[in-house]
């Protein structure tokens, strides 16, 4: 299926050729959407690919930037795709760590070579490797109790796949509310809704999903995780078949890290303990399955009260990822 984000992009797609051999790969996307919200004239580079070689990086990149340029863009970042859901910057810290499937992997040179080719920080992204407590910490558990005592939230858990359905495109919408104004962030439609459901409601766990409802039965806030099974893809070689994807299944039962994917508290309900509850019942549902630790997934840099949440529950940085961005005046 394509993506439903050409409908409103810009793009184009070059191989660096050598000899008669691709040494190098990027796109380039104009998102109007994206820069009609924010106010911008911004172009994208993403999916990046090449040897170390800068010269593949320059003529890569110099590219992008001469589309872009006649396309009346005044900026590039990068690496970015059409939405969050795609890989967003470069690994700059946590090579020899566990990647996730829902963030990229790439060698230490890459940062070099788009440093050579003039670009400069943009902004960063942390990711957090949270441990999983044997037991929760007494206030946490005050917190949840008079929650539930005061009758204004429920948290509702699921063990079948059928059970979240009804409760998708509401989650989506809230992402929607909660993340508007996050970098580089822009609203899904409903179409991209549906096809971001079919690509994951497949390997989703539904034990690893919590959601809040107030009391009418508001969708209030919501977490997703999953079982890490990188060692799984790792194995099958990218190949679900013929036994790709018993490698995969496999490994994310092994696996004793559970990534969270996302997670968002409507802005109204923030600050009054929804956070706790949708983490107690998450660490609960970890320790049951055996895991020894978390990953937050990408944390903005500058989103100071998540960052306090993870290190309020004994996170540490343990990976960084950066966006790059280059001037084209």
């Amino acid at each position: 299926m394509k993506n439903r984000a050409f409908r409103h992009c810009d793009t184009c797609l070059l191989l660096a050729v050598q000899n008669g051999k691709a040494v190098g790969r990027i796109m380039g996307i104009i998102h109007h959407r994206s820069n009609e919200i924010h106010d911008e004239r911004n172009a994208r580079f993403g999916f990046m690919e090449c040897f170390d070689d800068q010269r593949a990086a320059h003529s890569l990149l110099q590219s992008i930037e001469n589309w872009a340029r006649e396309s009346g863009m005044v900026k590039v970042v990068g690496p970015m795709g059409f939405t969050d859901q795609d890989p967003e910057g470069f690994l700059i810290e946590g090579f020899d760590e566990t990647p996730t499937i829902a963030c990229t992997y790439n060698l230490d040179y890459m940062n070099r070579l788009v440093i050579n080719e003039g670009y400069q920080k943009e902004i960063d992204y942390v990711v957090y490797k949270v441990p999983v407590p044997a037991t929760i910490p007494e206030k946490q558990l005050r917190i949840y109790q008079w929650l539930l005592k005061r009758g204004n939230f429920r948290i509702i858990e699921f063990s079948r796949r059928r059970e979240l359905k009804p409760l998708i495109l509401p989650v989506f919408e809230l992402m929607n509310e909660c993340f508007k104004d996050i970098y580089g962030y822009v609203p899904l439609d409903e179409m991209e809704m549906q096809d971001l459901t079919k690509r994951y409601l497949p390997v989703v766990d539904p034990r690893f999903i919590k959601i809040v409802l107030d009391k009418v039965d508001s969708l209030s806030g919501f977490i997703v995780g999953l079982p890490n099974f990188s060692e799984g893809i790792r194995r099958s070689r990218g190949r679900l078949f013929p036994l790709g994807l018993f490698d995969i299944l496999r490994a994310s039962k092994r696996t004793k890290q559970l990534d969270l994917l996302i997670g968002g508290i409507k802005a109204k309900y923030r600050g009054l303990g929804l956070d706790t509850m949708l983490a107690l019942k998450m660490i609960e549902s970890a320790q049951k399955a055996g895991f020894k630790y978390m990953d937050s997934h990408r944390e903005l840099e500058t989103n100071l009260k998540i960052r306090a949440e993870m290190e309020h529950w004994g996170g540490h940085v343990y990976k960084r990822f950066r966006i790059y961005q280059k001037n084209l005046r």
